[in-house]
């Protein structure tokens, strides 16, 4: 029976920008880093080191030739924060492409980008 979402595979173009991204401006750490030295190349970033799910960076380019009609699209992301406002400021400051504040039914909510492009959203949680 499955109990938790344990890892979520993100398909990159550059894993490097994409670790920059996730560890400088949105302040998550590196938990793990695996190279197979034929070119699978994954590293494993999260918010602590403690936390259960994480992502998982994959070369895009590599699994599309490893694994043809695999849906290689970005996943809707949804994370929880209690320092809303903090992280708010602190993704503007860092010049992340951010999105307005949105109210919703279970709390405030924005959207950020990536390097590429790919956009997550935060809700706040208390």
């Amino acid at each position: 029976m499955i109990h938790k979402v344990g890892q979520v595979m993100l398909y990159v173009n550059d894993q490097d920008k994409a670790v920059d991204f996730w560890t400088e401006k949105v302040g998550f750490t590196v938990k793990a880093e695996e190279d197979n030295g034929q070119g699978m190349r994954w590293i494993e970033v999260a918010p602590t080191k403690e936390a259960e799910t994480s992502i998982i960076l994959h070369n895009k380019e590599f699994v599309a030739k490893m694994s043809p009609g695999l849906n290689l699209g970005t996943p809707s992301l949804m994370f929880f924060t209690d320092q809303f406002d903090e992280l708010y400021s602190g993704l503007s400051n860092k010049k992340v492409t951010i999105g307005e504040i949105v109210d919703m039914p279970g709390g405030r909510v924005f959207n950020f980008a990536d390097h590429e492009e790919n956009y997550f959203a935060v809700m706040e949680r208390k």
